[in-house]
């Protein structure tokens, strides 16, 4: 038996989740249970799930979905969201049903997990972790540059010169390189970044920069602040900046990117995000404990099917204004990560 949403809630989902949905599947339940011996099951039967804190509000729409869809479902839940760093170990062991996370898995979270099962877990991507700039709010990981700086816009190859070693094309260490005249024409490029070492910003150079060492006069800052103060401070200065209030210093901006020379150059609006044509996605992440060649634990396939449903997508919608801004999955992009759970 299908159960709607209320009519005040589906009333918001709709006006919120204004955009072409064809391909987004309308959520069909199926009945599932959960055995006692699961071991993500708590002292008193709940199930539990462990994740990043910003779902918090999202996760109990979830829960609440899932419930009046199963009326058969014996279970409640137990939600922990105390933030990314904690998901994956608990889902290594074993007492998270799953991991939700608004962000990549960092390497040492995988090689943790590898080492104990051997595998790595699946990784299903069910929406967009952030986007902006937007007042008090989180912008996604982006590039951003000095105010007054009159440059237009970076190509991704472009960024990967910069950032980076042996990019292809050579380095660009001058402003002129990068056709920028005036007082910027001879001057050096600084760049800035957090850590190295840093989870997001080691994420962020395989994923995006080929994994490819930091160039030798990367300047690492503790912060995010930090970095924004120092770009502020520094008309010479380029950063690479993470899930922060981009706004809060109206000394600094976000520069427009290209995947390439004849593409458009782009910044991370919430239609952007939406589309996936910004060269530098942010996933909402949901991480599972599966063996390659067997089957799905029951329960967490039909959850996950949930989330890529239209009312799962719905739900994520309705985030748009909170400090998160998680943004739904590209409709076309669901098929593909339903697949997954077969």
């Amino acid at each position: 038996m299908f159960y709607k949403f209320s009519a005040a809630f589906a009333l918001v989902c709709t006006s919120v989740f204004a955009q072409a949905q064809s391909g987004v599947p309308a959520y069909q339940p199926s009945p599932v249970t959960v055995p006692d011996s699961a071991s993500y099951l708590t002292r008193d039967g709940k199930v539990q799930i462990v994740g990043n804190d910003g779902w918090e509000e999202m996760m109990t729409k979830f829960d609440e979905f899932f419930l009046k869809t199963h009326p058969g479902f014996k279970r409640q839940f137990h939600t922990v969201m105390k933030g990314s760093s904690v998901a994956i170990p608990a889902l290594q062991t074993g007492v998270s049903a799953l991991s939700p996370m608004a962000r990549a898995m960092w390497e040492d979270d995988r090689f943790s997990f590898h080492r104990l099962h051997g595998y790595d877990p699946l990784d299903i991507h069910i929406g967009y972790a952030a986007f902006g700039p937007r007042a008090g709010k989180k912008s996604p990981p982006w590039i951003y540059i000095n105010a007054k700086n009159p440059l237009a816009g970076l190509t991704v190859e472009q960024i990967r010169q910069i950032f980076t070693d042996g990019a292809k094309g050579g380095t660009i260490t001058r402003w002129s390189q990068l056709g920028v005249k005036g007082p910027w024409a001879n001057r050096t490029i600084h760049v800035y970044g957090l850590d190295q070492g840093s989870g997001g910003t080691l994420a962020f150079r395989a994923q995006f920069l080929e994994d490819r060492t930091f160039t030798r006069s990367y300047e690492a800052l503790p912060k995010a602040a930090d970095l924004g103060q120092a770009i502020a401070d520094d008309p010479y200065g380029i950063a690479l900046l993470g899930f922060f209030d981009a706004t809060a210093n109206p000394n600094i901006k976000p520069l427009p990117v290209s995947e390439g020379r004849d593409a458009a150059f782009l910044l991370p609006t919430y239609e952007n995000v939406a589309a996936e044509r910004t060269p530098f996605p942010a996933y909402l992440h949901i991480y599972v404990n599966r063996e390659p060649g067997k089957p799905m634990d029951p329960f967490v396939k039909e959850y996950v099917k949930m989330l890529l449903s239209e009312q799962g997508q719905a739900i994520i919608a309705t985030q748009k204004d909170t400090d998160e801004g998680y943004v739904p999955l590209k409709p076309d992009k669901i098929a593909d990560e339903l697949r997954k759970l077969d």
